[in-house]
């Protein structure tokens, strides 16, 4: 994993045409210690200062009027990947732009501040100089530019395709078994790879992607398209059932209760747990007392501790654990310090997480 070292300063490029909301992220990045902050109101201003000083995180904003951030994110991916976190408001006909961000190399995004720094809470600033530390220590890759003719819908942009495991005819396993996903920087691509490679009778699943809120309803639904299982944005109340696969809504946790011989969702408000609402550790801690040895607790790519101390409770209550590999991670912090804290059963490359959870799960398929 690429290192920060203490006391090397952390270089930020901050792309936005408003100088308002220049401003107002620069206040907000200036304020922690070891975070120099430079800004460009234009992708061409942008491209002049990296090549006088590269930057370890690039935030831009891909909604500016009479520029195309996606383009000029697509270049950077293309030439000398640099992590780059999207910066978008929170409105649902954005959403749809921010995951071909996503798709296209962006590592995450980050919610837009308020109009001024004196309403952007305290809570969403620590949110975002986390992302941002999480982001300097991504590994992003070259990637190709898509074709100008594939730029227009999402629909239309050719993804690196996962077969799905063949669908059993009959199930050999109780409706009782659950399965519950952590994981953040980095995680919008490999939860389409694992969620692609489940078959239709598989347990079902609930997800924590650290992620803003109006975001989550969209990629849920995206993914939805790309997937032979259900996938959607949970509501509470929702059953967890067998070939469906819940992700929880930006901003609140999500957490299951037990109701019988089944599982349901429960939406709430709350604080930000290990620095994140949805937390990872509220939806393992609810799982470890709900399902038991009956659930499977897997932790992806991420910064920080987020769903540690939840896969202990996990583990103790009897789950199986999985982590994700340092190697296939963008980040290589939350599945690293599960693994320290010695509660991982097995650490495992992102292509072969779906055949682990099916094997522990008692739907093995053939390797």
């Amino acid at each position: 994993m690429r290192e920060i070292a203490a006391a090397k300063t952390l270089n930020v490029l901050v792309v936005d045409d408003s100088a308002v909301m220049r401003q107002v992220m620069t206040t907000v990045l200036s304020r922690e210690m070891g975070i120099h902050v430079d800004t460009a109101a234009h992708p061409l201003i942008a491209m002049g200062k990296m090549k006088q000083r590269q930057p370890d995180v690039i935030v831009l904003d891909i909604e500016m009027p009479h520029v195309d951030g996606l383009t000029f994110l697509q270049q950077i991916m293309a030439d000398q990947p640099i992590p780059v976190l999207v910066c978008s408001a929170l409105a649902k006909n954005g959403a749809d732009t921010v995951l071909r961000a996503l798709e296209y190399g962006a590592v995450d995004v980050i919610q837009k501040p308020a109009v001024g720094i004196q309403d952007f809470l305290y809570e969403q600033a620590i949110m975002m100089v986390d992302k941002v530390r999480g982001a300097a220590e991504a590994r992003p890759k070259r990637r190709a530019s898509i074709p100008s003719s594939e730029k227009r819908h999402s629909a239309d942009v050719v993804l690196p395709t996962v077969p799905a495991l063949p669908t059993r005819t009959t199930l050999s396993v109780t409706t009782d078994k659950v399965v519950a996903i952590g994981t953040s920087t980095g995680g919008t691509e490999a939860l389409r790879v694992l969620l692609m490679g489940l078959p239709l009778d598989c347990p079902g699943f609930v997800v924590v992607q650290h992620m803003p809120e109006v975001f989550t309803a969209n990629f849920a639904e995206r993914l939805n398209q790309l997937c032979a299982v259900d996938v959607r944005e949970a509501k509470d109340g929702d059953r967890v059932r067998p070939g469906l696969v819940l992700i929880a809504p930006g901003n609140r946790h999500t957490m299951i209760n037990r109701n019988g011989a089944q599982y349901m969702v429960r939406v709430v408000d709350g604080p930000l747990v290990a620095r994140h609402r949805p937390s990872v550790d509220v939806l393992f801690r609810s799982v470890a007392q709900a399902a038991g040895a009956n659930a499977v607790g897997v932790i992806m790519t991420g910064m920080g501790d987020d769903g540690a101390d939840g896969l202990v409770e996990m583990k103790k209550a009897g789950a199986s654990t999985i982590a994700q590999d340092e190697t296939t991670s963008v980040v290589w912090g939350m599945p690293k310090v599960a693994i320290d804290r010695g509660v991982v059963d097995e650490v495992l490359p992102l292509q072969r997480i779906a055949q682990a959870i099916l094997s522990r799960t008692g739907l093995a398929r053939p390797a």
